[in-house]
């Protein structure tokens, strides 16, 4: 039995961050996460399973662009 939880809203600020996903190129994993502006570092937040899981992080950042790093 699947239980389905409402994906609660993501708070960053625009300005100095940037929604992201880290894939890998050998074994596609992705990650979610925000890239800082000013450093370009990426600060993971967790792991998604598919674009499904992508979708639901995307509306979570207020349906902003994805950003893909590899």
């Amino acid at each position: 039995m699947a239980f389905f939880k409402k994906v609660p809203a993501v708070s960053y600020d625009p300005a100095t961050q940037e929604p992201a996903v880290r894939r890998s190129i050998c074994t596609g994993e992705m990650t979610v996460g925000f890239i800082d502006r000013r450093t370009g570092q990426f600060h993971d937040l967790r792991r998604v399973d598919g674009p499904k899981e992508l979708e639901e992080f995307r509306k979570s950042v207020g349906g902003a662009e994805i950003k893909t790093i590899y």
